[in-house]
């Protein structure tokens, strides 16, 4: 029997086993939440399906989403970075991986980790919404519009509320899978 997936996935197998095994899971260490801010930073203006198909090339050229690392880009390494047709080219995108990181690590400091940060907007657990059809899905939301401010006054950039509120969903904050998705009461 067919699993019943969010329509939004089906027919791509990429897509489907994203969906499957990686959206809306409630994700708490640092490290994943990085690389997804910073692949969801990249899917500004764009599709999910093109980033996620160079995700690995972007895994491999920012050094496995290492933000100690990539804190430390020089004009040297983010000139490659440039260069690299495997990823997404964008200078603006490029500068704002390694300044989001700088950020990162300081909220790191202040809390104690990013994930207590970030989670402490919806009390450590995911918001479970009932959406009949993923097209119901907001593209933001008054808490990913008080995320994205508080994230830019700590110096992020390219984290406007419709882009938080990708990343609060890939991340699990929220459960946007449709009632009827077989990952609905899973996550």
């Amino acid at each position: 029997m067919k699993k019943h997936r969010c329509g939004w996935c089906e027919g791509d197998d990429l897509y489907e086993s994203y969906h499957d095994n990686e959206w809306g899971i409630p994700v708490y260490d640092d490290e994943t939440l990085f690389e997804f801010l910073i692949l969801e930073t990249f899917q500004a203006g764009l599709s999910w399906i093109t980033v996620l198909r160079k995700r690995e090339n972007f895994r491999k050229a920012f050094d496995d989403f290492d933000y100690k690392k990539i804190a430390n880009y020089q004009q040297d390494k983010i000139d490659n970075l440039l260069l690299d047709a495997g990823i997404i080219r964008n200078k603006l995108k490029i500068n704002a991986t390694v300044s989001n990181a700088q950020a990162f690590m300081k909220v790191q400091e202040e809390f104690g980790s990013f994930s207590k940060y970030i989670w402490d907007f919806v009390d450590g657990k995911p918001i479970k919404n009932s959406l009949k059809n993923y097209k119901d899905a907001p593209a933001n939301t008054p808490l990913s519009d008080t995320i994205s401010k508080d994230l830019k006054k700590r110096g992020f950039k390219f984290v406007g509320s419709t882009v938080v509120y990708a990343h609060m969903q890939a991340t699990g904050m929220v459960n946007d899978h449709e009632i009827g998705c077989f990952r609905y009461n899973e996550v």
